[in-house]
């Protein structure tokens, strides 16, 4: 499905909810209602897919969610290597637990650009950089996204 495509699923005043799925947190981040700024949100550190689904059940129902967008890790060659048939694998159980369709997003960079952003323009710490880099990334992935949502 192409962009254009997942926009239609998309409900006026409603917010997209973005994650950045890793093997030991999930960055967490949601769009505003008219689907223009991406705000990160909070990082959850992974315990059990039940858990997990608790924690973004609760975000997604208080934040008005009607679709997720999910970073995927392609290779620099731009094909899907194991890390993102793992991230789709584990986004497309995530998207089945909570009912919502999912649009997966480009996310080559992103935790590097979100850590050089850190570093140059907030001068966090390491220990600060390492807190907030998960829900960060999530925010940049779905800033992209929104960004190139057709208007």
């Amino acid at each position: 499905m192409d962009i254009g495509e997942f926009q239609k699923l998309l409900v006026k005043g409603k917010t997209v909810l973005g994650l950045d799925i890793g093997s030991k947190t999930i960055g967490v981040a949601v769009s505003d209602a008219g689907l223009m700024i991406a705000s990160p949100l909070k990082t959850i550190f992974r315990t059990s897919f039940n858990n997990d689904m608790a924690e973004l059940k609760g975000f997604i129902a208080s934040r008005d969610v009607c679709a997720l967008v999910a970073g995927l890790p392609l290779e620099m060659s731009g094909k899907e290597g194991e890390r993102a048939t793992i991230t789709r694998g584990i986004g497309d159980r995530i998207a089945e637990a909570v009912g919502l369709p999912i649009f997966y997003w480009d996310e080559r960079f992103s935790s590097v650009a979100v850590e050089r952003i850190m570093i140059e323009q907030a001068d966090l710490s390491r220990k600060k950089r390492r807190n907030a880099i998960d829900r960060s990334a999530a925010a940049y992935i779905l800033q992209g996204f929104l960004d190139a949502l057709p208007k």
